[in-house]
């Protein structure tokens, strides 16, 4: 007879109340700390983007996304962030190509460099996100702060409530921090519960989460037409669209380590950086000026006027936008790749609506943004999660569940974007 497994004991015991409630000032603090930081870097990577885009060439009398102007801000931008790459301390943390959401924690005299150089590339226009180095710099100050305030608690918890608080600042919800901390934890031997161990690291979600809500006021729903009843035709839709939304997406993945060794070979962030720069400014120059910046506004003006361009042209602004994220990730900007796949996406998604009208938008776009991010993130929870949240319709989850099977099977074993040191990519 098989044995009762609803009576069995569990592997660990539970942790105490009292092991926990030590865990809910510091993980508060944190959270806080975390997304005021991220939205102090945001605030002012917006105020000098206004400056560049809008004060500057309005001065001089250049059009503000004209070809000349795109070419000299992008070649601009790398100009001055290889400055602070090759200037200040630590170099301005390891090279991004590197890194994904999880940081080891950093000396503190390289965060200030880091923090630099994400604020000019946020401003200036290449296709990254701030994700990866606002995550790095918060957990490098946690981590330092904690172990002189609080020297008995353990190093990792630091940067384990860091990394969660940034990313519930970031989405303006703690559930994506759940997702990802659960993915991360899957596969390990844990000690207790598993919401045990996420205990801490969910308060801290939560107050960078209600804190960047409280101050910002963020949404992601992009306010496309709702959904309704889903058909046999839409689960079709579904699962094509995801499927090449991720070929897509992996082009992109096979070509990394390639580029990232062209811009490598020039060896010293200078040439490479101003080298990025001149190539994101021809392709923002190909693409248009949406294909610029880290996509999420960008994303949003496409949704409202998702019937305003052609397949071709969605399409287009896919690529182009594609193409100029692997460009900024390989040489050498500071970002991360999260929110400018989901503009890759969101395009690929009205493409497929405005080539086969069949194809509900809301649909389109939360399955192309599926089948991208599990290519160039390769965490699948995170990847619904986001693709949900742009369309905010409950009843496109169960097809987003079904479309992410095929797309997952395409994209699972194969490279990641992500290289090692040696440049080499993940697996």
């Amino acid at each position: 007879m098989a044995p009762d497994t609803a009576r069995q004991a569990p592997t660990a015991p539970a942790a105490p109340t009292r092991a926990l409630l030590p865990l809910i000032l510091p993980a508060l603090l944190v959270g806080v700390g975390a997304s005021l930081l991220f939205l102090g870097v945001s605030e002012a990577a917006e105020a000098l983007q206004h400056v560049l885009w809008r004060n500057l060439p309005d001065a001089l009398g250049v059009g503000r996304y004209s070809v000349l102007w795109m070419l000299v801000m992008l070649t601009a931008t790398g100009v001055a962030v290889g400055l602070v790459v090759w200037k200040a301390p630590g170099h301005a943390g390891p090279d991004p190509a590197t890194l994904g959401l999880a940081a080891a924690p950093m000396r503190p005299g390289v965060l200030p460099g880091l923090l630099l150089a994400t604020a000019l590339m946020l401003a200036g226009g290449p296709s990254l996100g701030p994700e990866n180095p606002i995550i790095a710099v918060n957990v490098g100050l946690a981590f330092w702060l904690g172990g002189r305030l609080a020297p008995r608690m353990p190093g990792g918890l630091w940067a384990a409530l860091a990394e969660a608080a940034t990313i519930g600042a970031l989405f303006g919800t703690p559930v994506a921090a759940a997702l990802v901390i659960s993915e991360a934890l899957a596969g390990r031997q844990l000690k207790g519960l598993l919401w045990d161990n996420v205990f801490g690291p969910l308060v801290a979600a939560g107050a960078g989460a209600l804190t960047t809500t409280l101050v910002a006021h963020p949404t992601f729903d992009l306010q496309l037409p709702a959904f309704g009843r889903p058909g046999w035709g839409d689960l079709l839709s579904a699962l094509v669209v995801a499927s090449l939304a991720a070929v897509l997406g992996m082009c992109a993945v096979y070509a990394f380590p390639y580029v990232h060794r062209a811009f490598r070979r020039l060896g010293h962030p200078m040439p490479a950086l101003s080298l990025g720069g001149l190539v994101l400014g021809l392709l923002g120059a190909l693409g248009g000026h949406l294909t610029l910046f880290k996509g999420l506004d960008e994303v949003a003006e496409l949704a409202r006027d998702y019937e305003g361009h052609s397949a071709s042209a969605f399409v287009g602004m896919a690529v182009v936008k594609l193409a100029a994220l692997l460009v900024a990730a390989s040489c050498g900007f500071r970002g991360g790749r999260i929110f400018p796949a989901v503009f890759v996406g969101a395009a690929f998604g009205l493409g497929a609506h405005a080539l086969v009208p069949a194809v509900h938008p809301a649909l389109g776009v939360a399955t192309g943004v599926l089948g991208v991010l599990l290519a160039v993130t390769r965490q699948g929870w995170v990847s619904l999660f986001t693709a949900a949240v742009l369309v905010s319709s409950p009843e496109i989850l169960a097809l987003l569940c079904l479309a992410s099977l095929p797309a997952w099977l395409l994209v699972t074993g194969r490279p990641q974007m992500q290289l090692r040191d040696d440049g080499t990519p993940l697996r």
